[in-house]
């Protein structure tokens, strides 16, 4: 008998989008639909697959920032992904590009608020859209906080990159009514603490980020913490305790404070 071939993970991207908190950053999260098939009812960041589209070498003149091919694509699959389920954009008037130039405020993000679910169905392509309103995406507004794989044994596995950006002035975030059900924005200690009280559903590497994103304690600690912290891929590894219950091991390296979490504690 041979051993069954995993699934190819396929390529991800999530965003931590932050704003200026009380006493700390808080940080937007929605909660999936209880009929999506992946975290149904779970607080999660906005994020998702990469589409074939968010490789299109034309996004080389919509884009800001040069990352490489891959973190380009992610990059754009995080900034779609934030504008399918939140409506928030992160970018710029062409005419105004530039890595550091400010964001499109309000008026374009509610210009463009009609074209969410064509863009999220597939039906009008996101390039076109920004290339229509002359925009350009801002890929150097997101710093790389997380890459996370699913382990082996998984039916479903995600190529996953974190990044962390601060959310344009003046926006306002609304879930997408779809894939999402709702939108909130949490300081990471508040998300962590309904979990904890069983207000919440987390899955394991979104509550990892939580946990991550904790220790700032305002959004330019965040920026510059997490700009010189290097990101360690975490491809969480089956094994078990020394009790003997099932668990999943994460590097030590990676920096999230845990290296262990029983099985019987992951949510899917």
């Amino acid at each position: 008998m041979t051993a069954q071939t995993p699934p190819d993970a396929r390529l991800s991207a999530t965003i931590l989008l932050l704003r200026e908190g009380i006493s700390a950053p808080e940080v937007l999260m929605v909660k999936r639909h209880y009929e999506i098939d992946f975290a149904a009812g779970a607080l999660v960041f906005p994020g998702g697959k990469a589409a074939s589209s968010d490789t299109d070498p034309g996004w080389d003149a919509y884009t800001d920032g040069d990352y490489g091919p891959i973190q380009q694509d992610a990059r754009i699959a995080a900034i779609r992904e934030a504008y399918e389920e939140s409506g928030i954009l992160l970018a710029r008037h062409r005419k105004a590009r530039g890595e550091g130039a400010p964001l499109v405020g309000a008026d374009i993000a509610d210009k463009l608020a009609p074209y969410r679910a064509g863009v999220d169905r597939g039906e009008i392509p996101f390039l076109d859209l920004v290339r229509e309103h002359d925009l350009t995406l801002a890929l150097d507004r997101l710093i790389h906080f997380g890459h996370w794989i699913t382990p082996v044994m998984m039916p479903k596995r995600f190529d996953t990159h974190f990044y962390v950006a601060p959310a344009p002035s003046g926006q306002i975030a609304a879930h997408d009514g779809r894939e999402t059900t709702d939108a909130v924005w949490l300081s990471a200690s508040d998300a962590l603490a309904q979990e904890m009280a069983g207000q919440a559903t987390i899955i394991f590497p979104t509550r990892m980020n939580l946990v991550k994103l904790s220790r700032a304690a305002s959004l330019e600690d965040a920026r510059q913490r997490f700009a010189a912290e290097p990101v360690i891929t975490v491809l969480p590894r089956p094994g078990k305790t020394e009790t003997g219950d099932p668990c999943l091991f994460i590097p030590e390296e990676a920096g999230y404070g845990q290296t262990v979490e029983l099985l019987s504690k992951v949510k899917v």
